[in-house]
């Protein structure tokens, strides 16, 4: 979003102050331009000429957004089956799309194999049972690395006391496994957490997943997951992708040399690709002041976006009704019946009640974690594509909420006697 003439605007010079007009607030609007900028950056970082970029979907699934991505070339990571299931109806083929759950049964796997997608293991009671049950359909591995990495303890997800992965020292027994069951397994995968900023942290995790990948003579690809850290201030610290591709290229053609294969190079970008695409557009309620504090109240909580309150995740706050207006000092607040702060001292231009404030990085982790929370309606969505604003995703309503409630007869004649 960009400031020019005294107005704020999108790609194409759409004004988001005629979105809210036409498709009312609060709501999401995603920018697929800057999802084309992100992906051309991401493909120039890296020289090694079989990489590949699998969309982490879990950071956004609309079905409009799994479609610019596929178009623009990418492949898909995915969860869950739900998740492989909107990847196939986004159109992306079956080999494109890698399935990486936790926690989940043997029955959840074996519904996935028949969808024919590429999948991934980390855990070793699960590899056991699978190369027991389908010995012919090879497998990724998902490695733990023991690095303790990201933004935040609740998205690291590499250290040694995680959930996630086989920790390498494990690597004998999932040879054992591998021999007793006849598995192929074509594939190592590693993800240490989201928000890294260090390149050296992706190199070390490489390293490590190479010495492992040794052990496995049948490899057709190695996944390094992702983590890339986006600005969330003006001018904020973000991961230096063009350093992060220059160092895993050349030691990854190294290996690959030693190897006497050319391997596939796959990371799994979702944040990097969509979060600075999305702007969260809300309404201020009220402005309250008390004996410390101003309040800016707007429509919308922690059950349309968490992550600050979830992560204490940082997200830009402009006025967008008021663009140059004097500045003052606003903590940011929303309606949910809990303490569900946005901003805290926030210097923004002069807020009225009405006036529309924009959450920037919003097309990363925020539509896709919301709620019904305090019986609240989802918001809409928007695609702001080729110059044109598309409804992606309707706002919801009492039906929407009702859908999937059924009424007990006896307890709705009660209801209607009182």
């Amino acid at each position: 979003m960009q400031l020019e003439n005294n107005q704020y605007t999108l790609s194409g010079g759409i004004n988001p102050l005629d979105l809210t007009e036409q498709f009312g607030a609060p709501l999401y609007v995603y920018d697929s331009a800057i999802i084309e900028r992100q992906w051309k950056r991401i493909n120039a970082a890296f020289s090694y000429k079989k990489t590949k970029f699998n969309y982490a979907c879990k950071a956004n699934t609309n079905i409009n957004i799994l479609r610019v991505l596929k178009d623009l070339g990418a492949g898909l990571d995915t969860v869950s089956v739900q998740e492989v299931r909107l990847g196939l109806a986004a159109g992306f083929t079956a080999q494109d799309i890698m399935y990486t759950p936790n926690g989940v049964g043997i029955d959840e796997l074996a519904d996935v194999v028949k969808l024919g997608v590429r999948i991934n293991i980390d855990n070793i009671s699960i590899l056991e049972q699978f190369g027991q049950m389908f010995p012919n359909v090879p497998v990724c591995v998902r490695i733990n690395p023991h690095i303790m990495a990201g933004g935040n303890s609740k998205i690291s997800t590499g250290h040694i006391d995680s959930k996630f992965g086989i920790s390498f020292h494990q690597v004998p027994h999932v040879l054992r496994i591998v021999k007793a069951t006849g598995i192929t397994v074509e594939g190592l995968h590693m993800h240490t957490g989201s928000e890294i900023l260090d390149a050296e942290v992706f190199v070390r995790g490489a390293e490590i997943l190479m010495n492992a990948a040794v052990n496995f003579p049948d490899l057709d690809f190695m996944d390094f997951g992702s983590g890339f850290k986006v600005p969330y201030y003006e001018g904020g610290n973000e991961t230096d992708i063009e350093a992060v591709g220059e160092k895993i290229s050349a030691r990854f053609t190294e290996f690959c040399d030693n190897y006497n294969r050319e391997l596939t190079l796959v990371f799994e970008p979702g944040k990097f690709l969509v979060s600075e695409a999305g702007y969260f557009l809300v309404k201020t309620n009220v402005v309250k002041t008390t004996l410390s504090t101003v309040f800016a109240g707007i429509d919308s909580g922690l059950n349309h976006l968490i992550r600050p309150m979830l992560y204490d995740a940082h997200h830009e706050i402009i006025n967008v009704s008021n663009p140059v207006g004097r500045s003052r000092i606003y903590t940011v607040v929303g309606y949910i019946c809990e303490t569900d702060t946005f901003g805290v001292n926030r210097k923004l231009t002069e807020v009225h009640e009405g006036d529309i404030l924009c959450l920037r990085n919003a097309g990363a982790y925020c539509f896709s974690m919301a709620s019904n929370y305090n019986s609240r309606f989802r918001p809409a969505e928007v695609l702001v594509h080729n110059g044109k604003a598309h409804l992606i995703r309707k706002r919801e309503n009492m039906e929407d909420l009702l859908r999937n409630q059924v009424e007990i007869p006896a307890l709705k004649r009660e209801e209607v006697a009182a």
